[in-house]
């Protein structure tokens, strides 16, 4: 009995010990450790201009749904609002309103077009995407399912508000 007794103060003991040694030895970095703390201390690229327009603006100026068509706003955040649009329960689209204001390069694409949709320069980017720079605000069409062709993206980009767009500060 006091055998037994022994074998589990030892074991309680042996226990604690391990617990203790392995709970205050430090820790060893990870393989992602470093990366993540270069980004967290990044400040470059990631904040968002204090005169960009908030997301919840452009929510009014996004086209109306009908036609078959579902219009679902997935984001809203300051200088971006986006919405998917659906036909049948199938996400075919992404539609989106972003301010450049933040990301002035992403307005340099527009410089050298020659299309225009809806009065306002126009350009392809890659096979899935199209977007026309209104003043200061980029609006896009991004096909997701290939039922949605370029044309298509071009007759919803006109369907936005784009004169109200214009006017927003």
């Amino acid at each position: 009995m006091i055998l037994h007794r022994g074998r589990r103060v030892l074991a309680a003991l042996l226990l604690s010990i391990i617990l203790l040694v392995t709970a205050c030895s430090p820790k060893t970095p990870g393989r992602f450790d470093q990366a993540q703390q270069e980004s967290t201390q990044q400040k470059s690229g990631q904040s968002v201009a204090k005169t960009a327009t908030q997301g919840s603006e452009f929510n009014k100026l996004f086209p109306d749904a009908g036609d078959g068509y579902q219009r679902v706003y997935t984001q809203e955040k300051k200088g971006f609002a986006e919405a998917k649009l659906k036909k049948d329960g199938k996400d075919i689209a992404l539609l989106s309103i972003s301010d450049t204001t933040s990301t002035p390069k992403a307005a340099e694409k527009f410089s050298n077009s020659t299309k225009k949709i809806g009065g306002y320069p126009a350009v392809e980017i890659g096979k899935t995407q199209t977007a026309i720079l209104v003043g200061k605000y980029q609006v896009k069409a991004l096909s997701r399912d290939p039922s949605f062709t370029a044309s298509d993206r071009a007759d919803w980009l006109e369907k936005f508000d784009l004169d109200d767009l214009a006017e927003l500060k």
